[in-house]
């Protein structure tokens, strides 16, 4: 009856050919495309188990919609972080499977439960360690008016606190506690060399090194910027520890501001007769009242080449650092505020504190405290 119904037989016309009532054989149809998943609308019908299957669909269509409204109080855009993703997977374990919110998060069962171990465990004991350098390197470059990067800081761990880690973990520590170094600013000319004096021959030759102290001094002028205009410093540098031995400073570049720098290096350090002192041929240098002085306390003047400054590299690496880490950072008002500056930078942490690399990073005045005690111990064991 049903087939007949389905290939255009009415009921009626089956009723009176056959025994069946008409709503008998309606009924039989109507049974029978429940049966197979049809509709008297022509859809498909849907079975019980199909029904509940697609509920289950709903529901998590509806938590997943749920926990999506949620995460838009913890999470923002462009945030995407699995920290971020597992704290809410965290936040929502009492109302949902973690596997739900993992999937809708898009994240594993397994990222969540190790995150989970982790943040219950607390921090690992690396976590806690890095945590501490951060705050003795924080304290470090504070100390050193932020100057110090991640080679003067390690070197200050090792001596001052005697902590040895590798260099390239004090610079990841310094990157992440967000401490980073001063830059440098552009040169000004401060030589200029008179055409008529004649020079001291170069008696250095670009061999910036010494045995001991006071044998090659090295020597130059730059210039510090002011609201009242520039001031002018000159120095007088010990090859042996980069020390700045003697220093100047006037509203001029007159000779009497190399002769004062010069005078004050003679008297701190009292030198043997035949000490180096090599700079450019700027006119201050080789002017008849410089040499007089040089010859007076036995001073023996050298000059680098005309138009380079690696003949006298030394000195404009100490004027590189001035500039990079003082003055690009500072501004003065007046001159005596400058010189106040400049004189807490050389004699309060350059020569004192500022670790050299040429020192094996150490201070120029410990490098020299060192040498001096080593040859105390040699001259006590030769005595011996």
């Amino acid at each position: 009856m049903v087939e007949l119904m389905r290939a255009g037989r009415s009921p009626e016309e089956l009723a009176r050919e056959f025994e069946p009532s008409a709503q008998s054989i309606r009924t039989w149809v109507r049974q029978a495309d429940l049966d197979d998943g049809r509709r008297a609308d022509g859809l498909i019908s849907v079975g019980k188990d199909e029904l509940a299957r697609l509920r289950r669909e709903v529901k998590l269509l509806r938590e997943e919609k749920e926990i999506l409204r949620k995460a838009g109080g913890l999470l923002r855009a462009g945030d995407g972080s699995a920290e971020m993703r597992f704290r809410l997977i965290d936040a929502e374990q009492d109302h949902h499977d973690v596997s739900l919110p993992a999937r809708v998060r898009g994240v594993s069962r397994q990222g969540y439960y190790a995150w989970a171990a982790r943040h219950r465990r607390g921090p690992s004991a690396r976590a806690c360690r890095d945590a501490e350098l951060i705050e003795k390197i924080r304290a470090h470059h504070a100390a050193s008016d932020e100057i110090h990067g991640a080679p003067r800081i390690h070197a200050d761990l090792r001596e001052l606190d005697g902590i040895c880690i590798g260099r390239k973990r004090a610079a990841r520590l310094m990157r992440a506690a967000g401490l980073a170094v001063v830059s440098r600013r552009r040169g000004c000319r401060t030589t200029i060399a008179d055409q008529h004096a004649v020079a001291a021959s170069d008696l250095v030759k670009r061999k910036f090194e010494a045995e001991e102290p006071n044998r090659i001094w090295t020597a130059d002028i730059t210039y510090v910027p002011t609201w009242q205009g520039f001031v002018y410093l000159a120095v007088v540098l010990d090859v042996f520890s980069r020390r700045i031995v003697g220093w100047a400073m006037a509203e001029h570049m007159r000779t009497e501001l190399v002769t004062d720098a010069l005078a004050m290096a003679i008297h701190q350090r009292r030198p043997s007769p035949g000490v180096i002192h090599h700079s450019d041929k700027g006119g201050q240098y080789t002017s008849i009242a410089f040499g007089r002085r040089c010859a007076q306390a036995g001073v023996r003047p050298s000059t680098g080449h005309t138009g380079t400054c690696f003949d006298n590299a030394i000195t404009e690496s100490f004027f590189a650092s001035l500039e990079c880490e003082l003055l690009d950072r500072r501004t003065f008002r007046s001159r005596s505020e400058a010189e106040r500056a400049v004189f807490a930078y050389i004699e309060g942490f350059y020569n004192p504190r500022r670790h050299h690399s040429a020192n094996g990073q150490l201070s120029p005045a410990e490098h020299e405290r060192r040498h001096a005690l080593k040859n105390v111990h040699e001259g006590g064991y030769a005595a011996a």
